[in-house]
């Protein structure tokens, strides 16, 4: 195998043309001319010193046997290295670090299994289009392939779920490798790379000192997008009754969150979010119908099936956004805007394709408009939506403390730019159905592969994160559920060691609580393997760790607990014991209209 031996991923047009190797088996171009020799003595050193050069500030990890020499290189760079409890964590906060400050995260693993406990968080940020580079310990080259102890193909394993990866075969092209994985996995759509690095390979000695960092040649597509399909494109927007705005995670990876706001206001459009896109458009804004899809607001569900104008930037329809395909958005001609030509009419029929940047097609659109649709009528009836169909939920007195109101306390108490962190399940849909998200990488959470664990080791990840960019003020809330708490909650420990200062609200329901809810829904109730009411006491497990821990039970205890936590200088967790036959409302079945949403618990 060589450096270059990496895949392209097929829907991914940076792996349209895959780097050159010369006879070294290094990339061509940077290495053909030798550096000065001293700079760098080991194929390890070489890996850190591309790293620095490409501005990476922190790594998350968990030292081992085969990626001990790229640890012993770190020793003195200025990298900073956050241990982590375990390899999913580090992945899950190299992840959440990149969403917040805008930059490729990193995290590292050792051979074998420590390889393998990265698996989940980088298909993970695959699926998401999270830019982000994972260094992997290997076997010495002449082990690999002799399952020698440690080893794993991991080359094959993460081929499937990375933008692109490498196998390094010499301590002379090794860093030139790393630079260039970094920089591809922001490069176009971004997404992991990974560089999968034998023990051999970073202890050889070497003279060449990497080059600048650069993705392959031919992988930054064509910004702009096709000048006469922005026209068209524009035609049927000026001419659309009821246009709307879907703003998706590309928008705000393409930092393109000003300009897609400029453009609904301008024009007067109503404007839905994916959730990743969540933060994009200020949700406090009148023209805002927050997000739509299976758990989205009622009148952003109605707004996509009444629409006759779809204006979708950056983002790929998943089914959790359309629902059945053949009732998504029916009556509108559908621009879809997206870096990624693969994306384009792959589930949606885009009758306007515009392949390009967020930002630079937006402004392609703004030149190209020349009058604002005629939709006063339309805004009218999305405002008429947003009366009858409101976010709410009942709090009667013989009944538990609902979790709906937690995230709202929460909300009240910290400022616009608190960055919320989730695990996967119902607490997820709550943070971000009762919070008012205003402003872009304030929502960290698992959208495609729907990861629980992914809160505690994120909230780590984006504190850091925050910290690096001077801003220490910053709230960082990570909401739990019990089960998704409990995956990765040896991250407090982290937290505890590097005095993070993050609050932890566990809705505890004693259920994995989605998972109860289409049961109940579906499955007549049979509650199989659902019930946690085995959950241990995460006050207590909190102080174990040497951070605060709070319990709550009443609603008169929320709000100074809330406040507590939040004023604690450190790592605290409150185990909020919540309704556990809280359902997540409204709710569109799998597969079903957007528009024949389920409002109430008689009609799931």
């Amino acid at each position: 195998m060589s450096d270059t031996a990496a895949h392209p991923r097929e829907d991914d047009p940076e792996g349209s043309e895959e780097p050159t190797e010369g006879a070294d088996g290094a990339p061509d171009g940077d290495l053909d001319e030798t550096p000065a020799a001293g700079a760098v003595s080991t194929g390890a050193e070489s890996v850190v010193a591309a790293l620095e050069a490409a501005g990476a500030e922190t790594a998350f990890g968990v030292q081992g046997g085969a990626i001990m020499p790229v640890y012993d290189a770190l020793y003195s760079s200025s990298i900073d290295h956050v241990t982590m409890a375990h390899e999913q964590g580090a992945v899950h906060a190299a992840d959440a670090y990149g969403v917040v400050s805008g930059e490729p995260g990193l995290c590292l693993a050792t051979s074998g299994p420590g390889a393998t406990n990265l698996v989940t968080g980088i298909a993970d940020a695959d699926m998401d289009s999270d830019a982000m580079l994972a260094l992997t310990g290997q076997v010495p080259t002449e082990f690999v392939g002799n399952d020698a102890f440690q080893e794993t193909d991991t080359i094959g394993v993460t081929r499937p779920i990375t933008k692109h990866n490498y196998f390094a075969n010499g301590a002379d092209s090794v860093g030139d490798t790393v630079g260039e994985a970094f920089e591809l996995s922001r490069a176009g759509r971004p997404g992991p790379t990974l560089v999968d690095l034998p023990k051999d390979v970073t202890q050889d000695e070497t003279d060449r000192t990497p080059g600048p960092a650069a993705p392959p040649a031919g992988t930054d597509p064509d910004p702009n997008a096709d000048a006469d399909a922005v026209e068209a494109a524009a035609r049927a927007i000026e001419e659309a009754e009821r246009p709307l705005c879907l703003f998706g995670g590309g928008v705000i990876k393409a930092e393109a969150s000003d300009t897609a706001r400029t453009f609904a206001r301008t024009y007067g459009i109503p404007v839905t979010t994916t959730m990743p896109g969540i933060g994009s458009f200020p949700e406090d804004d009148d023209l805002s119908l927050s997000w739509a899809g299976m758990h989205g607001t009622g009148y952003a569900n109605m707004a996509i099936t009444h629409t006759d104008c779809l204006i979708a930037v950056g983002t790929r329809f998943d089914d959790r956004l359309t629902g059945g395909i053949d009732t998504f958005a029916p009556e509108a001609e559908v621009v879809h805007v997206d870096i990624d030509p693969a994306e384009i009419s792959k589930n949606v029929h885009a009758d306007h394709p515009l392949i390009g940047d967020a930002g630079r097609v937006i402004d392609q659109l703004t030149a190209a408009v020349r009058a604002a649709p005629d939709a006063e009528a339309w805004r009218e009836r999305c405002a008429e939506w947003k009366e009858t169909y409101p976010l709410t939920y009942a709090t009667p007195d013989d009944e538990p403390l609902k979790p709906q109101f937690v995230v709202e306390a929460f909300d009240e108490a910290t400022d616009d730019d608190t960055i919320v962190t989730t695990g996967v399940g119902q607490h997820q849909m709550w943070a971000s159905q009762f919070w008012t998200y205003t402003d872009p990488r304030t929502w960290v959470s698992s959208h495609g592969l729907g990861t629980m664990g992914y809160g505690v080791p994120s909230a780590v990840g984006a504190r850091v994160a925050a910290d690096n960019m001077g801003e220490t003020d910053r709230d960082v809330v990570c909401f739990d559920g019990d089960g998704s708490f409990l995956m990765t909650m040896q991250e407090l420990s982290v937290a505890v060691r590097e005095d993070l200062d993050i609050t932890v609200a566990v809705l505890n329901n004693e259920y994995i609580g989605m998972v109860r809810q289409w049961q109940d829904a579906f499955y007549e109730g049979r509650h199989m393997a659902s019930d946690y009411t085995w959950m241990p006491e995460f006050d207590k497990l909190a102080e174990a760790f040497g951070a605060l821990g709070l319990r709550v039970d009443d609603y008169d205890e929320v709000a100074p607990a809330v406040e507590e936590a939040l004023d604690y200088d450190g790592p605290a967790v409150i185990d909020f014991h919540v309704d556990p036959e809280e359902n997540v409302l409204p709710m569109v079945p799998s597969g079903g209209a957007n528009g024949k949403f389920a409002a109430a618990e008689d009609q799931l």
